[in-house]
C-alpha cells in the first residue's frame, strides 16, 4: 500500500467517526429550543385566540408541569419545561445513538 493510499484511507476512516458520532449538548440544545418553542407558540396561540374553554387539552399537561397553565405566564413557564424536557430528551437520544448505533472501530472500519 503506498502513502497516499494510507493516507485516503486514515481519512475516510476519520470522516466515518466524525459523522457517525452525535454530539449530545448540541442534541440537547436543538431539541431543547424546539420543544421550548413549541410549547410556548402554542399556548401562545390558544391565548390569543381566546374563548370559553381555553385549552382544556393543552392544561392537562400541568399533570406533568407543575404551575402550568393556559395563560401568558404559563407559555412562559411552559417554554421553560419544553426546553429542559427536549434538552433530556435530545441529550438521551444521542447518548443512546452513539452507544448503540453503528460505530466504524467495532465493525472493522467498514
Amino acid at each position: 500500500m503506498s502513502e497516499e493510499e494510507a493516507v485516503r484511507e486514515a481519512e475516510q476512516r476519520l470522516i466515518r467517526e466524525a459523522v457517525v458520532r452525535l454530539r449530545a449538548r448540541v442534541m440537547a440544545l436543538v431539541m431543547g429550543s424546539a420543544c421550548g418553542t413549541v410549547l410556548f407558540v402554542m399556548t401562545a396561540w390558544l391565548v390569543v385566540r381566546g374563548g370559553e374553554n381555553v385549552g382544556a387539552h393543552l392544561g392537562l399537561l400541568s399533570n406533568y408541569f407543575p404551575g402550568y397553565t393556559v395563560t401568558w405566564g404559563g407559555s412562559l413557564l411552559g417554554g421553560f419545561y419544553g426546553f429542559l424536557f427536549g434538552g433530556i430528551l435530545g441529550f438521551s437520544l444521542a447518548h443512546l445513538y452513539n452507544r448503540l448505533g453503528p460505530d466504524s472501530r467495532s465493525n472493522g472500519g467498514d
